[in-house]
């Protein structure tokens, strides 16, 4: 049998609703005191089918009393930036910048532990859910990674399971 990476999409959406939908998901059952994080890695170039998948999955979760927070990081980001004032210089300047330069300053002013997990610990207290879903992780790569976001939410998402949407194969090292 195919891995969930190799099923289409329609298959993957199935397993997914199946799963999330489930009271022992939800409950966090079985999971013996681990941190509840789960990755579901996708081909990349199925990025725009994944999102309508996404899309339809959060509805049909909705209509069985499952609540989706969904939290983008790339959206995150571009609000963080401009939320503190530096976006529009860096759109001004990155044809100045060299790549190093842009990573750099990306990095420092998107610190994961000082700005990211703040501002997604704020999100988490405004609205009530089951489920946290974080997408984004593509476009976010390389400024910031994936294991660090979820190493530093580690304080702050203990209660309710976490899906990290993950554009590539996923590996554990």
């Amino acid at each position: 049998m195919p891995s969930l990476y190799d099923q289409n999409i329609t298959m993957r959406a199935e397993h997914l609703f199946e799963v999330m939908s489930s009271q022992r998901f939800l409950q966090l059952q079985g999971l013996n005191n681990e941190i509840p994080f789960f990755i579901f890695p996708f081909k990349p170039e199925e990025q725009n089918e994944i999102e309508m998948m996404g899309k339809g999955l959060i509805k049909r979760l909705q209509q069985k009393g499952v609540h989706i927070l969904k939290i983008n990081l790339y959206d995150l980001s571009l609000s963080l930036l401009k939320k503190r004032g530096v976006l529009e210089q860096i759109i001004q300047n990155e044809p100045t910048f060299n790549r190093r330069e842009l990573f750099e300053d990306l990095q420092g002013v998107l610190d994961t532990e000082k700005h990211i997990v703040p501002e997604i610990s704020r999100r988490l207290s405004e609205q009530l859910f089951d489920i946290l879903f974080l997408t984004g992780v593509g476009e976010i790569y390389p400024y910031m990674r994936s294991h660090n976001i979820l190493n530093n939410l580690q304080s702050v998402l203990k209660d309710h399971p976490t899906v990290l949407w993950f554009p590539g194969k996923y590996t554990f090292t």
